[in-house]
């Protein structure tokens, strides 16, 4: 067993522990999700997700990663931090691999939740939030970057964000087919820690944003800036 493996089990095992702790003191509770435009995927829970981009298809796989990143932020994020980079007293929940190996643990602990030694520290998700959902955040979490790769590029991006910053203002002596190509091309040498085949980096989302105006052009910085201060 190799170790991401390893990892993916002793994640999985706990997955969303921290999650639920405020909501076991009962100051927090889980948040409705709302998954308009994603197929709907029916009563029968799925040991797969349906929504990668090699099944799904571009455009679905784009909008589970809206409703996921809206669904996690709004359920885990306080505890498993912002871009699902966790502050250590959580589980690491980037390591749990994008195959089905690690959908069936996944979908088990969101479903069903987790208790120890008698106390929940997770709710059981699956009836509060749906399939729909469920798959949408697993989309979310295993698209997240390779740390140690963002921050090998981290000084790049902040020079091309304030580049950006600068041709929000005015876009007159903007190359924004080059800004866009490099852009991508840092994209593309940052992996998923899941292993999924693409990873929704902020280069990544900031290329996909540039069409040349101003207003682009300020969204690609706004990006660039919300991503990198969230690895920090």
């Amino acid at each position: 067993m190799g170790q991401n493996s390893v990892k993916a089990i002793l994640a999985a095992g706990m997955m969303f522990t921290s999650c639920a702790v405020a909501f076991a003191h009962g100051d927090v509770k889980p948040q409705a999700v709302d998954t308009t435009g994603l197929p709907e995927t029916g009563e029968e829970w799925l040991i797969e997700n349906p929504y990668r981009v090699e099944t799904a298809g571009l455009e679905v796989w784009k909008k589970a990663l809206e409703v996921g990143a809206s669904g996690y932020n709004q359920n885990c994020a306080r505890c498993h931090g912002l871009e699902v980079v966790s502050g250590g007293l959580a589980p690491d929940l980037r390591y749990i691999e994008a195959e089905e190996y690690g959908d069936e643990w996944y979908v088990e602990r969101f479903r069903t939740g987790y208790t120890q030694n008698g106390t929940t520290k997770m709710p059981a998700f699956g009836e509060l939030l749906g399939q729909d959902a469920a798959w949408a955040i697993r989309t979310y979490i295993e698209t997240r970057p390779d740390t140690e790769a963002m921050e090998e590029v981290a000084d790049e991006l902040k020079a091309l964000r304030d580049e950006l910053a600068e041709y929000g203002k005015d876009a007159s002596g903007a190359d924004a087919d080059a800004l866009k190509a490099r852009l991508s091309e840092i994209a593309d040498g940052i992996e998923a820690l899941s292993g999924a085949p693409v990873a929704d980096s902020v280069a990544y989302r900031a290329a996909n944003l540039i069409d040349g105006t101003e207003a682009a052009f300020t969204a690609a910085a706004e990006t660039l800036t919300i991503g990198l201060s969230a690895t920090q």
